[in-house]
């Protein structure tokens, strides 16, 4: 029997599925895992240059994926004027001028991470960056990546004024007398897209390998970048970053990339979109970066009010509005798109959240298998935060998987102040559905859209057995139905997610012959109690059998 190069011995083992092994070791000789032995047969494994690695009651687990997540725009956030750590306006504001003050050569801040929570309405105003940075534009993307904050200046380089309509796909706030007040929601963010500087190649680049940084120091070994095209956060070209990467030998996860729908076109991009996905196949790197998978943004968000919903939206009395949230690409369009795109063998990827859009999204799906018949598509849902009670039952009739950002169904200020308020009754018994999904046998994949929250599994898992974040003091989100079990949520983030990137037969399992893809995590979240999840942390991260990360090292 060959010896291994590391043997992993000492802890539990989450295979993929299931509840974890105990007293068993892991054998990895190369980049593979090459034996999944009970603790009696791990000395055989064993030889002169077997690197053992001790768990110490640690949990060995598959590598975390990350079903929806923006990488590069998360990295250059990072870079430039981020404000995603900003405690209150107030902090958000001074983390604006001192970045200004720190590049004084700057002709545009640029930058993202504030949150809507933190401003009366969700909307912050002009005025507040005027007060800092009067004489240079500023234009800042929300922590979701759904609304703009501007200044006077960047309003008036961008010739936008009083005068100027709201967008069919966004909305701009207002001053009483129309002047813009310095939030744009959606697609009125474009309307800064011709004046402002473009983020350049270099600094894209370095983006991506800092938030690669960033994500294996968390255990996440792979994931599906939700936004591959070009305008997110100031990006030209996404997919020319990845390539760049993959050239120089610095991109060490797997990734599936998503190319990016331009909603204001049509059919014809279908054809553009399979050039895109043979050129990426050409790169002879196909375990590293692909690009078989297409994003659609049916709706919007529901804090800013743009979610498409099946019920109208109320003000702040309670009354009834004329809104219901845009869907962004008619149905009936939507409907041939899918079907367009499922008979050349793309994955759709629908940015679906109020339960008009999930309807719409399930209905494009059915009417592609209705044409096409079933394929491999996996097409998947992300977000999914309102479902209806009918359509939870036609994820796994349309084997479409729901990809959940589990970190959000909890109470907190953006859903308690912007949302909740603002929909009809019993609308909160329909959040986030998880619950639902698993009894009506649908499959989950698991994502976090980093830079919008956290990118850490740990803390989405917690938020998924609970349905309460930590240090929240509220009844579960949705009720207590729509928890769910451990086993469940770590599947979804390692073998679900593998399945829906198109690799569950050489990731997301700690199996023989799978990619020795694997983190480590102490404590041990199965040994916790539920409401102590969070504790736990990836303490190491193995990709292809080399150890990428070590909290120790």
């Amino acid at each position: 029997m060959p010896t291994a190069d590391v043997l992993f011995t000492g802890g539990a083992v989450f295979t993929g599925t299931g509840r974890p092994l105990i007293d068993h070791a892991v054998a990895v000789t190369g980049d593979r895992i090459t034996a999944v032995v009970p603790d009696a047969e791990a000395a055989a494994f064993i030889g002169e240059r077997t690197r053992v690695v001790d768990l110490a009651g640690a949990l060995l687990a598959p590598g975390f994926q990350d079903a929806h997540v923006h990488p590069v725009s998360a990295g250059v956030e990072l870079l430039m004027c981020n404000l995603a750590d900003a405690t209150d306006a107030a902090d958000a504001v001074a983390r604006v001028k001192a970045y200004a003050d720190a590049n004084p050569d700057e002709a545009w801040i640029q930058g993202g991470g504030w949150s809507m929570d933190h401003f009366p309405g969700g909307a912050p105003t002009r005025g507040l960056l005027d007060e800092v940075v009067p004489d240079r534009p500023v234009v800042v993307m929300s922590r979701d990546h759904h609304s703009t904050w501007a200044n006077t200046a960047a309003i008036r380089a961008a010739g936008v004024d009083a005068t100027t309509p709201d967008p069919e796909d966004g909305r701009i706030e207002r001053e009483p007398d129309g002047t813009p007040a310095g939030t744009f929601h959606e697609g009125a963010s474009d309307l800064f897209a011709h004046v402002r500087p473009p983020i350049g190649a270099d600094l894209a680049y370095a983006g991506l390998l800092r938030a690669q940084e960033e994500l294996i120091a968390l255990g996440i070994t792979g994931w599906q970048d939700a936004w591959v095209g070009s305008g997110l956060g100031g990006v030209q070209d996404v997919a020319s970053v990845y390539r760049r990467a993959v050239h120089d030998g610095t991109l060490r996860a797997h990734v599936v990339g998503a190319q990016w729908w331009e909603r204001a076109g049509g059919l014809e991009q279908v054809d553009e979109m399979i050039r895109r996905r043979d050129e990426a196949a050409g790169l002879g790197a196909p375990h590293r970066f692909t690009l078989g998978t297409t994003k659609i943004m049916v709706d919007g968000v529901a804090e800013n009010q743009t979610a498409a919903m099946l019920t109208p939206y109320r003000d702040a009395h309670g009354h009834d509005t004329d809104n219901s949230g845009l869907s962004f690409i008619d149905p009936e369009l939507l409907r041939d798109i899918v079907t367009a795109l499922d008979a050349a063998g793309f994955q759709v990827h629908f940015h679906a959240l109020g339960d008009r859009a999930v309807r719409e999204a399930l209905d494009a799906i059915e009417a592609a298998r209705s044409v096409n018949g079933a394929t491999d598509g996996r097409h998947h849902l992300a977000h999914v935060q309102v479902v209806d009670e009918g359509e939870a039952a036609r994820f796994a009739e349309l084997d479409a998987v729901a990809n959940i950002q589990a970190l959000w169904a909890t109470h907190e200020d953006q859903i308690d102040e912007l949302t909740l308020p603002f929909l009809q009754d019993g609308a909160e018994a329909r959040h986030y559905p998880f619950g639902d999904f698993v009894r009506n046998g649908a499959r989950l994949a698991a994502g976090s859209d980093w830079p919008v929250s956290s990118a850490d599994p740990i803390a989405a898992i917690h938020v998924a057995v609970n349905r309460v974040a930590p240090g929240i003091d509220a009844d579960p989100l949705g009720g207590a139905h729509q928890r769910l079990d451990l086993p469940t949520a770590m599947a979804a983030y390692t073998s679900g997610t593998a399945y829906v990137n198109h690799r569950e037969h050489d990731t997301g399992h700690v199996r023989e012959g799978y990619l020795a893809n694997l983190v480590v995590l102490e404590p041990n979240p199965f040994a916790l109690p539920v409401d102590e999840i969070h504790r736990s942390a990836a303490v190491a991260t193995w990709i292809e059998g080399e150890l990428a990360h070590s909290r120790t090292a």
